[in-house]
């Protein structure tokens, strides 16, 4: 899979996984070229019953309060973040992300506006194999620790994929948060 655009790794964070019942994007997170930014968002009125779950809370640290009161609404959120990947490849390495991207733009009242890749596609494509990859991983791991918060694990995939390709890896002071 040849890419032409720029790739930009994305991440969400969430209520909880969808198994344990309906689950909503409480955050969301992108990076390239070692420079992420991320949104914290306000559950939005449709999502009302949804479900949040205590188990998800522990793992990305983000309470029910404190997405309600520093999150931003789904339509600043979808229509930012929108702008900001414009014109780049987007690659995650779940591929639940797909669906908190479309939840996201329904909220928002908007179509799907890209799809997201499989990182798998990208390690064929490098034709990385096994020791490659747990290489790349390991120095993922090394670069950024601090996981399950949508920024800080888009930064981990781009350092990957940066690892992979060959390219310098940036400086991880680049992190940006917004929202």
């Amino acid at each position: 899979m040849e890419s032409k655009l720029a790739i930009l790794t994305i991440d969400f964070e969430a209520s909880c996984l969808p198994r344990h019942g309906l689950s909503y994007p409480i955050e969301v997170g992108i990076a390239g070229q070692g420079r992420a930014q991320s949104w914290l968002i306000r559950p939005h009125e449709d999502w009302a019953g949804w479900h949040w779950s205590a188990q998800a809370e522990r793992l990305h640290g983000l309470t029910l309060e404190q997405v309600e009161r520093e999150g931003q609404p789904v339509e600043t959120v979808f229509t930012e973040l929108v702008a900001a990947v414009e014109g780049h490849h987007m690659v995650a390495d779940s591929l639940i992300d797909q669906y908190w991207l479309e939840t996201l733009a329904d909220a928002a009242g908007q179509a799907t506006p890209f799809m997201i890749d499989h990182v798998s596609l990208l390690l064929d494509e490098h034709g990385a194999g096994e020791r490659r990859i747990m290489e790349a991983v390991a120095f993922a791991d090394a670069r950024y620790p601090v996981r399950h918060r949508a920024a800080s694990d888009a930064l981990w995939l781009s350092s990957l994929l940066d690892h992979l390709s060959g390219q310098p890896a940036a400086d991880r002071s680049a992190l940006l948060r917004l929202g």
